[in-house]
């Protein structure tokens, strides 16, 4: 069987499957109820399994056709995205770009440099999915990814680029010093009040301190308030609720406002490296290129 006769008959299932008959596929392709019905057998045969679900009030689809509709409808958005790029000429950034961002990053710093670039190039229809979860770029079709964390070997079919490692620091509200007093060293620093990061295995994420020979020890504290999430952690420390050990792009603004105030600057360490992924066969599209170069610029980490 050619490539070619491997497309017969996707794009009547397809639509069929959008639209939810035969009838109105027909009258989107200007084809006949039947000839959709029959294009459609044909592929069934071909596959050797039943796509729909027939009654005589309506069409669904199989557990077979559900997977099946979802890689076609990947194989056609990708040949539409070709047309574009040759219409194009490879000049200007066109067409839908699925972007993940873990999220309270992706709020605070990849949603600002996405509107900008969509400000600049009109036809550029960004969806944004802002998720902690870890997300399979090739099989839930994101062109670009920011990984916070994450692999240290990337399979070849994935391009990265390493933009540094985020910088933690100790930061407490000005009323909690001010009623406990600020400490002056690690051992007075663990005696205070934690709010730790939760993870969802029940487990906290440590401290991590640097010692007199330059080595970060793990720490493992008895957090007074445990949260999920780094957004909950630093608004638990605005209210004053004890000290915690947060990323510098996640409260330089706070600290620029006096809300928080960094507690032992010389224990600053690195925290988990950032990194922008990206399927390595979309890099020549013009909005995945556009958004790699700008992500590149702004988010490196010096």
């Amino acid at each position: 069987m050619t490539p070619f006769e491997r497309f017969k008959g996707i794009e009547a299932f397809v639509i069929t499957a959008d639209l939810g008959s035969f009838t109105a596929a027909g009258h989107q392709l200007n084809l006949t109820n039947s000839a959709i019905s029959k294009s459609v057998a044909r592929l069934e045969d071909r596959l050797g399994t039943r796509l729909f679900e027939r009654t005589t009030r309506r069409l669904a689809l199989t557990d077979a056709g559900s997977a099946f509709y979802r890689t076609c409808v990947r194989v056609l958005a990708d040949l539409k995205e070709a047309e574009i790029v040759l219409s194009t000429q490879f000049r200007e950034p066109v067409g839908r770009l699925r972007l993940d961002a873990p999220e309270a990053f992706g709020r605070l710093h990849v949603m600002p440099l996405i509107l900008q670039l969509t400000e600049q190039h009109p036809y550029l229809l960004p969806h944004v999915s802002l998720t902690d979860r870890f997300v399979d770029l090739l099989n839930e079709g994101i062109d670009v990814a920011v990984r916070i964390g994450g692999a240290e070997h990337w399979p070849a079919s994935l391009g990265h680029t390493y933009l540094g490692s985020e910088r933690l620091i100790f930061c407490a509200s000005p009323d909690y010093l001010a009623k406990n007093g600020t400490p002056t060293s690690v051992n007075e620093l663990l005696s205070h009040d934690s709010v730790l990061y939760g993870k969802a295995d029940g487990s906290t994420s440590p401290w991590l301190i640097t010692n007199n020979t330059g080595l970060v020890e793990r720490k493992t504290m008895e957090g007074r308030i445990i949260v999920g999430s780094g957004e909950a952690q630093a608004s638990a420390v605005k209210a004053g609720y004890g000290i915690a050990q947060l990323a510098t792009w996640l409260v330089c603004d706070d600290i620029k406002r006096g809300d928080l105030v960094i507690i032992l600057p010389e224990l600053t360490t690195d925290g988990l490296p950032l990194n922008l992924v990206w399927p390595i066969g979309k890099q020549l599209l013009p909005k995945v290129s556009s958004i790699l170069a700008l992500l590149k610029k702004e988010l490196r980490i010096h």
